[in-house]
C-alpha cells in the first residue's frame, strides 16, 4: 500500500467514526485513529485551521497557551505577534497529524477541535512552541492533559534559555 493509499484508509476510518482503531500503518506510522491534516492557515500562536477530508476545521492545541492577538476587548498582549510567527514558521502548508486527548473535551466553548499536532512522530508542535518560549502549559478546569509532563519540562527550558516570551515578557504575558 502507498503512503498515500494509507492515508486515504486513514482518514476514511476517522471519517466513518472508527477512532478506536489503533493499528499501525507500518509505512508511515500514523495511528487510525489519528487524522492527517493539511494546516492552511494560523490564526494565532495556539489555533489553526486545517483542511480534513475536505472539510475545514479550526484547531486549538490542547495544552498550550500563548500571548493573545485575536480575543475581542482585549489588547494585544506582550509577544503575541510573535508567538504567531513561530507557529506560522513551524506549520504553515504542512501535513501534521491531529490526535485527541481522551482527558480532554473534543470540541471547545468556540467550537474548536481541540488536538495535539503532531508535524512528525517524533515532533509536538506545542511542545515545539513551548521549548521555544512562545507558549506555556495550559491546564483547562484543572484537567490536566496527557502530555502535561512533558510540556513542563519544555517549560523549564525555556525558562532557563529565557528563550521567546520566557525573555521578553518575563513568561507573565496575561496582563
Amino acid at each position: 500500500m502507498s503512503p498515500r493509499d494509507a492515508l486515504l484508509v486513514a482518514l476514511g476510518l476517522a471519517a466513518a467514526g472508527c477512532g478506536g482503531v489503533t493499528q499501525r500503518d507500518a509505512r508511515n506510522g500514523v495511528a487510525a485513529d489519528a487524522r492527517a491534516a493539511r494546516v492552511i492557515d494560523v490564526v494565532d500562536g495556539d489555533t489553526i485551521k486545517v483542511r480534513v477530508g475536505g472539510r475545514r476545521e479550526t484547531v486549538r492545541l490542547v495544552g498550550i497557551d500563548t500571548p493573545e492577538s485575536k480575543r475581542p476587548n482585549t489588547p494585544v498582549e506582550c509577544g503575541a505577534k510573535d508567538a504567531a510567527a513561530a507557529l506560522e514558521r513551524l506549520l504553515a502548508g504542512r501535513t501534521v497529524t491531529l490526535r485527541r486527548d481522551p482527558t480532554q473535551d473534543a470540541i471547545d466553548r468556540y467550537g474548536r477541535t481541540l488536538a495535539y499536532v503532531d508535524i512528525s512522530a517524533r515532533q509536538d508542535a506545542g511542545a515545539t512552541m513551548i521549548r521555544d518560549g512562545w507558549a506555556t502549559p495550559y491546564v483547562y478546569a484543572r484537567h490536566k492533559f496527557q502530555r502535561y509532563r512533558a510540556y513542563k519540562a519544555a517549560e523549564t527550558t525555556a525558562k532557563q534559555r529565557r528563550a521567546g516570551v520566557q525573555g521578553m515578557c518575563a513568561g507573565h504575558f496575561h496582563q
